[in-house]
């Protein structure tokens, strides 16, 4: 809303004269002013109180989910922490913390081997601007899915997507380089999965799995 506070001129015999506002139009302008300051301290407000509202929801929601996130978690607490879950993000559909909680959403969704709704939560992780680490485990995430459902090609797109950006003395890097020849030795992409898999032996040379690297060369006759 903008207010345009200007004095009039007019010609009088010739002459240029000045009018200026009457105090009316100046308390006009005031008040315009002052509803376009207040509805900005407004807005400001809302924003900050529902940003908290929605972290003590994702809080108390992760809390609830603890017990389904574990090794021996069983069925029905899985099903438990998924619910809580995905109530709190249909709640607050973004927010900080939003990207943690579509992240252990999709953790138990392939637990559950409810493969195309983790891969949802995964995206939705990244799409939320998940940190650095998050990213790339929700990325590789998306990939083990189509893996899982045993479309390889996807998965190799998918793989080849984590992989964006990392390189061997980054987190995760060789569990998903080797997913990458993996699932490329699976889709038929022989040469393919030969470069991935020399590639990792070039750059991961300290790594516990060279000999599964050499393995599986060897198995493809390079």
């Amino acid at each position: 809303m903008a207010v345009s506070i200007a004095a009039d001129f007019a010609y009088d015999d010739g002459m240029l004269k000045l009018t200026l506002p009457t105090p009316r139009t100046l308390m006009l302008a005031g008040a315009a002013v002052l509803v376009v300051a207040t509805l900005g301290a407004g807005g400001w407000y809302w924003h900050t109180v529902s940003q908290r509202h929605a972290m003590a929801a994702y809080a108390a929601a992760l809390t609830r989910a603890q017990p389904a996130l574990g090794p021996q978690a069983t069925a029905d607490a899985r099903a438990a922490g998924i619910r809580d879950l995905e109530a709190a993000l249909t709640q607050y559909p973004s927010g900080p913390g939003a990207a943690q909680v579509a992240y252990e959403l999709g953790n138990l969704r392939f637990d559950a081997q409810q493969y195309g709704q983790a891969r949802g939560a995964w995206e939705l992780a990244v799409a939320q601007g998940a940190p650095r680490t998050l990213k790339t485990l929700s990325q590789g995430g998306v990939a083990y899915t189509w893996e899982a459902e045993r479309n390889y090609a996807k998965a190799v797109d998918a793989f080849k997507v984590a992989l964006t950006g990392l390189g061997p003395k980054d987190f995760y890097y060789e569990d998903l380089l080797m997913g990458l020849g993996r699932t490329q030795e699976l889709s038929g992409q022989k040469a393919d999965a030969i470069a991935t898999y020399r590639r990792a032996l070039g750059e991961l040379a300290q790594s516990r799995r060279v000999e599964e690297i050499k393995a599986r060369l060897a198995a493809l006759g390079a």
